[in-house]
């Protein structure tokens, strides 16, 4: 546990650092907000459809193995994106950095399923949970720093000497037990399909209102793509020896209702740090370092309640109470959120980022552990690596709808305040420029306000979304965690587990 929470991480912590630097990164890059938008969907795209494959691969091969091969990849992707002088390099880098992430996230989860008895695996979760709120505490603080004092290609390479550590705990600590199989069958069909169902709808949230209306030839396209595509992943799943998404964890309902779940959590999970960073440097127009500052409270509600949510759940032995209350907690803390604008004070979006991150904390582990206790210990990988899957795609989906939205309430703000101060507005929707150092102040005034007025829809939306995962966790049954890594055999189904 040792390694494998010190490759998570130097993960996290990679990613974090990034965070508050990436408006820095645009600017310096000459990015426009669709860009902005498209750098952060590039590693959400590529984490979305490689973490299936991930897991899959964790219950055929060596998964000490796969984690090394993933920290080393996300090294190789740091390093090119220190290094990048274009837009499209950075994307690619990013997107590299996104498979490895991936990989990492559903390995994290496998391993712990094979060593940990669902009973058990609760404190460990908010272990871990405590583990990424720390890096997610300290990464955006350390990212400004590090972009104000030095600059920001700095916050790539950062994580060059945390992965060689992260590298020699795995080899020294990381030991885990090998399961022989007689033959080993890769789905490269499946891992094709789950690639293009993925990457459709994603291609189509970006797109769609910027390059074309949402209701138009091109978005029916788009449709009947993803149904083809997704229809041939279903027969094909259904008949693969080794599925990379085993389908009939759907007949699962404690699945498909953690599926539903997952969803919401993603997008409070990655729309928070994307948005929220955009909201105190474009919208307020603070430096890095104090962004960094700023997002703390959201932060230290998410490591409290991971790490107390965890603690209670191994002892109640039920997952349900804790995931109930802390999906509340999420939806009051957008719903607040959706009210902010220019005028807002920061004690305000404070108290409402500290009740996010308080239900976040909550829900992001368990989530998964609710599906693995209604799995045996062979299926782990591919059943935890399945529910970060959707709770990926959800929030990748989400990030680039919300982003659209975002990018199309910027321009009509940024166009009606030059309207007030006389001046044409040039841009058209989505290119919006991020470098204002140039521009008269009451120019930028205008630019921050058009920024800090478009959050507000931009949570409501993200509230809609959790408003779902507070349905699905309710009618959930709360099956009791069981005390033993394997199921036993009395215990194959989730109908034969007593009810919570």
């Amino acid at each position: 546990m040792t390694g494998l929470l010190a490759a998570l991480f130097t993960a996290m912590i990679s990613t974090t650092i990034v965070s508050t630097a990436l408006p820095t990164i645009m600017a310096d890059l000459h990015g426009t907000q669709r860009q902005y938008t498209w750098v952060i969907t590039a590693s959400l795209l590529a984490m979305t459809i490689v973490t299936p494959i991930w897991g899959k691969l964790s219950d055929l091969f060596s998964k000490k193995l796969l984690t090394q091969i993933a920290i080393l990849m996300f090294v190789a992707g740091a390093i090119a994106a220190g290094f990048a002088t274009t837009i499209p390099v950075m994307m690619s880098a990013r997107a590299v950095q996104g498979i490895a992430m991936g990989g990492l996230m559903a390995l994290v989860q496998s391993i712990m399923g094979s060593i940990i008895s669902p009973r058990e695996r609760g404190r460990y979760a908010g272990y871990m949970g405590a583990v990424m709120a720390v890096a997610t505490v300290s990464g955006p603080l350390l990212g400004g720093v590090i972009t104000d004092a030095l600059n920001w290609r700095w916050t790539f390479f950062v994580s060059v000497p945390l992965a060689i550590i992260a590298l020699i705990l795995l080899q020294l600590k990381l030991h885990l037990p090998t399961i022989k199989r007689a033959s080993i069958k890769i789905d490269y069909a499946g891992g094709v399909l789950v690639a293009i169902t993925a990457a459709l709808p994603m291609l189509w949230v970006t797109f769609a209102g910027n390059d074309y209306d949402w209701i138009s030839w091109e978005s029916g396209a788009f449709l009947v793509a993803v149904l083809i595509s997704a229809t041939l992943l279903v027969v094909v799943e259904l008949r693969a020896a080794e599925p990379m998404i085993p389908l009939r964890l759907l007949r699962n309902k404690t699945a498909v209702w953690m599926i539903i779940a997952s969803v919401g959590a993603g997008v409070g999970m990655f729309g928070s740090g994307v948005f929220l960073t955009q909201y105190f440097q474009l919208g307020l127009g603070v430096s890095p370092t104090q962004a960094g500052i700023m997002s703390i409270p959201m932060i230290i509600g998410q490591l409290l309640s991971a790490m107390v949510g965890g603690q209670l759940v191994s002892r109640m032995g039920r997952w349900k109470p804790v995931m109930m209350v802390g999906s509340i907690i999420m939806l009051i803390g957008l719903l607040g959120l959706g009210t902010i604008n220019h005028e807002s004070s920061y004690v305000f979006v404070a108290t409402f980022m500290a009740l996010m991150g308080l239900g976040i904390g909550t829900l992001v582990q368990n989530v998964v552990l609710a599906v693995q206790n209604t799995v045996d210990v062979s299926e782990v990988g591919a059943a935890s690596a399945a529910i970060a899957f959707f709770r990926s795609l959800g929030g990748a989906i989400g990030v680039a709808v919300l982003g659209g939205v975002l990018t199309h309430k910027v321009s009509e703000n940024f166009a009606a305040g030059l309207d007030r101060l006389g001046i044409a507005a040039g841009a058209g929707s989505g290119d919006t420029q991020l470098d204002i150092s140039n521009l008269p102040a009451p120019v930028q005034e205008v630019f921050h306000n058009a920024y800090a007025d478009a959050f507000g829809p931009i949570f409501l939306i993200a509230a809609m979304i959790a408003a779902v995962s507070v349905v699905a966790i309710a009618v959930v049954r709360g099956t009791p965690l069981r005390a033993t890594v394997a199921m036993r055999p009395a215990n194959t189904s989730e109908q034969e587990l007593p009810a919570g």
